[in-house]
């Protein structure tokens, strides 16, 4: 409305001074263009747009013991306001200037130094070595807001990248442990407790299950038989072994 010339029609008018008809209109439609539409029919009536401006004053400011109530509910507010762990230091800073919007509005002015306070105040541990850093380092008296919402965001980049960090470690060395775990004869990989020492001998193990089928398949042309002496089979397999007890079953009946 200033920039269109019309702001002195709301505003106490001069001794002897009158606005012009023309600029009322205008004022009058820009303040219905602007308002909610059942409210646009309550006030069809008013023919002055100081009336229309005085209106919306009362309505969402209110008396004064409307607006000291509103007025203490944003400094508690602003008080318990703190960031959380999974919030970004840009939606935070929003949020705290926000508030601040809405206090100013209703006539208290938070200074840039209170801001500075409130937002290094509501940061979460995580931010705890920058805000004290910021704090010994810098006058905060003089330091501006967006300055210190620079330097959290600053801090904030780096611990990031920290994270991404540890998580690549973290894959290189269970990967690491995996190829530990992995036999030199058949390739496979597994722990002692599931591997060696569960089948008969001194093989890697029968590769079977409680109900005796074949859970994979191994490669067996590495593993030699402490039997025959042969590649490509386990002790427990030996097929001559086999054969040297159904010659020993035979020859019981023969013997008693």
């Amino acid at each position: 409305m200033d920039a269109h010339g019309i702001w002195e029609t709301v505003k106490a008018k001069p001794s002897g001074g009158e606005s012009k008809p023309k600029k009322k209109k205008q004022a009058l439609a820009f303040l219905f263009q602007a308002i909610p539409e059942d409210m646009v029919l309550q006030m069809a009536s008013y023919t002055d747009p100081k009336q229309v401006w005085d209106g919306l004053k009362t309505r969402y400011l209110g008396v004064d013991r409307v607006r000291t109530a509103r007025l203490a509910t944003l400094k508690r507010e602003l008080e318990s306001l703190h960031m959380k762990e999974n919030e970004t230091v840009d939606d935070f800073a929003t949020k705290l200037t926000g508030l601040a919007s809405k206090a100013r509005s209703l006539g208290y002015e938070l200074e840039e130094v209170d801001l500075v306070k409130r937002l290094l105040d509501s940061m979460p541990k995580s931010f705890l070595l920058i805000v004290a850093s910021i704090e010994q380092c810098f006058e905060l008296d003089s330091m501006l807001f967006d300055e210190a919402v620079g330097r959290l965001k600053a801090y904030e980049e780096r611990l990031k990248g920290t994270e991404k960090t540890e998580d690549i470690q973290g894959g290189l060395l269970l990967t690491s442990e995996e190829r530990s775990q992995v036999c030199r004869h058949c390739g496979n990989g597994g722990s002692n407790r599931d591997g060696f020492g569960r089948g008969r001998g001194r093989g890697c193990g029968s590769g079977k299950s409680r109900d005796g089928s074949e859970r994979f398949q191994r490669d067996k042309s590495h593993v030699r038989c402490y039997k025959c002496g042969e590649f490509g089979h386990y002790n427990n397999e030996c097929p001559k072994w086999e054969k040297q007890e159904v010659n020993l079953v035979d020859e019981e009946p023969t013997l008693l």
